[in-house]
Formats: structure tokens, sequence, C-alpha cells
């Protein structure tokens, strides 16, 4: 799924969409021993409307339009549909319509015993269905031609106590210390996923999607062990992982102009492909001409394919997330911050035999610590 698809199915996420229905949710209970303490499933049709608001809420947290970073698509491995593996599991609870206790169970069951979490949590899945509205090819609603995507949507979000203070207490016109020892499901979700994809406007049920509310701590737990998927780098991995292959090709050669001469050609590849709705990737052979045109030598050019290849194997990387929007430069006791419309102005240079970072100053009114100082 990409950024528009993911925008579509969150926008018709709403009892106000006439194509969208939620029908039933499941609800379980595992307690931080991994053991599901209960489960229930309930017609969105007769719950209070606050009640569906709460669940709208929550769930929709989990459709995060940030494509490729809190919100990433998988692919099933071929034997994940085999009796028992992941997909299985999804597929059958998909066609169960939440209908189904044993099912519903056997699912709860599998997220308990194979989730690395800590403490307790809840589970939400939804089953709802979108009305796909076709068009023809003089852009017109085809009659006769929708199709209906049906989908689950699971949330999974911490429990906890709540906060302890103070609170008044108007009975006894006192302030008084609060003690909550409820149990309180947080509306903010941890993790979930959607299946199946909802891709070119109809159904995939060979992929699915992982949420995680830091996309930096993905839990590749829910990833490998519940949905059976192979985990992919979170941004912050890569990053780390092309910065390696630029120190190890560069080696020697890595100085301020070059890592910010690699900077612009990442951000020039990413405005090309601006319009484009799927994320933008490179893979070992883009990296390799963006080095060359930005004067590696060639006999260090040649390392970039054995290099890629023990750090990144054959995934391609995603270009956004290796772009730096400011560039910082530090040293023992020196930390300078740059904007991008100022990294012109920088140098690093020799200076009577010291090794020096120039910064031009065009305007000779500066200030320091919020002073202004007069430069001779």
């Amino acid at each position: 799924m990409n950024k528009k698809e993911t925008a579509e199915i969150k926008k018709n996420f709403s009892d106000k969409s006439g194509f969208f229905i939620m029908e039933r949710i499941l609800t379980g209970f595992v307690d931080a021993e991994k053991s599901v303490r209960y489960q229930n499933t309930a017609s969105c049709l007769t719950m209070s409307v606050e009640e569906h608001d709460v669940y709208d809420e929550t769930l929709k947290k989990v459709l995060n339009t940030n494509v490729g970073k809190s919100f990433v698509e998988y692919e099933f491995p071929n034997e994940a549909y085999e009796e028992g593996k992941p997909q299985d599991i999804l597929y059958k609870l998909l066609r169960s319509e939440l209908k189904d206790e044993l099912v519903s169970e056997n699912f709860l069951n599998h997220i308990a015993n194979n989730i690395s979490y800590e403490g307790p949590f809840a589970v939400l899945t939804a089953y709802c269905t979108y009305t796909i509205r076709k068009k023809d090819k003089n852009d017109e609603f085809a009659e006769g031609e929708d199709e209906i995507y049906r989908y689950l949507l699971t949330a999974i979000c911490p429990v906890n106590t709540g906060s302890d203070g103070f609170v008044f207490d108007s009975f006894n016109n006192e302030i008084t210390k609060k003690v909550n020892n409820e149990l309180i499901i947080s509306k903010a979700p941890s993790d979930g996923f959607l299946y199946p994809v909802f891709s070119n406007r109809s159904t995939d049920i060979n992929h699915v999607m992982y949420y995680a509310r830091s996309a930096s701590k993905p839990n590749t737990s829910i990833i490998e062990d519940i949905l059976g998927c192979t985990f992919v780098m979170s941004p912050e991995n890569e990053k780390a992982n092309f910065q390696n292959i630029l120190k190890s090709v560069a080696g020697d050669d890595l100085d301020y102009m070059l890592i910010k001469t690699v900077n612009d050609k990442l951000q020039e590849v990413a405005e090309e492909n601006k319009n484009e709705t799927d994320k933008t990737v490179i893979d070992c052979g883009k990296i390799r001409e963006i080095l060359e045109e930005s004067g590696v030598p060639e006999e260090r050019i040649q390392m970039v394919e054995p290099v890629y290849e023990k750090t990144c194997g054959t995934a391609p990387l995603t270009v956004s997330n290796l772009i730096e929007t400011k560039t910082v430069l530090t040293s023992p006791g020196i930390t300078v911050n740059i904007k991008p419309s100022a990294a012109d102005k920088i140098r690093t240079s020799v200076v009577d035999g010291r090794r020096c970072l120039l910064i031009d100053i065009d305007d000779p009114n500066i200030q320091i610590n919020g002073l202004p100082v007069k430069l001779s």
C-alpha cells in the first residue's frame, strides 16, 4: 500500500462514509504472563455511540499515512499459507467475519504465545468492509463494477493503572492522594496491523501492513513470529547502514564537501520522484552512480558492490530515510548546526598548520548568546 491508498482507507474509516461499515469487534486481554484472560466479540451495530467512538479513535491510529516508516508493508513467504501458519490464521479469521469463537480464540492465543511484550495488553480487532467504487474510461462510476474490500484492523494496546497524583474529594471537601487500581487500556496502540492490504484499489491477501507507534522501535516479534514475515530495516538502521557504506567506500576521501554533495544528490533523487505514490528507493547501482558523480575515485568505487552486499544484502534503501535535513558538525566541546540554506558557507581548511572550520559571514551583524558583536 502506498500513501494514497492508505489515505483512502483512513478517510473512509468512519460511519459518515457511505462506503464503510465496521461490523464486529473482537477484544481480548492478555496478562503479563501471556495468558488470554478475556475474549469477546461484539456487534458494532448495537453498541453505544460512546463505545463505538473509542474503538474508532483507537483503531484509526493504526492507519498511519507515514508509509514506509510507521506503517510498513510486508509480504508473506510461500509457506505462511500452510495450515496453522500466520497467513492461514489471519485468512481464516477474515473469512469467519469474527463470527467463529474458536477461530478468534486461536488468533488471540497465536498472538499471546508469540509476542514479546512487557506487561499486559489488549487486542482490538475490527472486521470492516469498504465498497470500492470503480470508474470507467470516461472517469465516471461504472454501474455494477463495485468491489467489496473486506479487512481486519488490529490494534495492540498497552495496559496500565494510570498515574498516581492528588485529587479533590468534593464529598469530604479535601485534597487526597489518588489511588487507581483499575487497568486502563491505552487509546494509543503501540503496534497494529491491517490484513489484507488495499493495493491498486483491490484486495491483496498475500501482504500485510504493520504499524509501530515508534518507527525506530518496531516490535520484531509481531513481524516475524506473529505475522511470519521477514523484518526489514527501520529508518534509523537504513541511515546507519548507508553511513557505514559511505565511510567504508570513501575512506580518507570522506570530507565535508563529499558528505554535502552526496546529500544534495539524494535530495535531487527525492525531488525527481516527489509525485510518485510509492516510496523512492535506491539500490547498489544507484549509490555507485551517486558516488561517481560526487567525485569518489574509481578504485574506491569498485568497493561499492561488496560493501553494499555485506551491509544490506539485496534490500534497497529508502531515500527519505537517508537525507539529512540539517548539517551538524561536532568536535569535543563544539557543536555547530547548519541549515541547508547555509551549507555552502562552510569550508574546512588548514591555516598555519592547523585544521580549521571556516564560516563565511556575509552579514557582519552577528549575535553571540543573543548579544550583538562586531567582527574586526
